[in-house]
């Protein structure tokens, strides 16, 4: 059974930084392209982030600069360091299976998701 485990989110003021992790288990992390994806209240759930399995990354315009997403396939973990932080960025996080290319996400999650954490920035 695939499950991930998401942790590191907390309460910053814009401007500041936080490092999510994403334990993941039941899969082979190396075999597999991961993502992370966001939820804001009163929106969908959009993949901010991946990382193919070969640790090509690809992010959305919203995030580019300021977030980067890593993984240790040792530890089964994926990372997203997250700088510069933004109001905008205010959701809960989760990471899943994921693929983004140029635009276009064409892998996206599957199975259950973890419970998420959630970032909030402030002014």
């Amino acid at each position: 059974q695939v499950q991930f485990v998401e942790s590191g989110g907390g309460s910053v003021q814009a401007g500041g930084s936080l490092r999510l992790s994403c334990a993941a288990s039941g899969l082979h992390l190396s075999l597999n392209d991961m993502a992370w994806y966001r939820q804001a209240p009163g929106k969908q759930r959009e993949l901010v982030a991946s990382i193919s399995s070969g640790g090509i990354t690809n992010y959305v315009d919203s995030v580019k600069g300021r977030f980067t997403i890593s993984r240790d396939n040792a530890k089964s973990t994926v990372y997203l360091q997250m700088n510069s932080l933004k109001l905008e960025d205010t959701a809960v996080y989760y990471c899943n299976l994921g693929r983004r290319v140029g635009g276009v996400v064409i892998k996206g999650a599957v199975g259950s998701w973890g419970q998420g954490t959630q970032v909030t920035v402030s002014s």
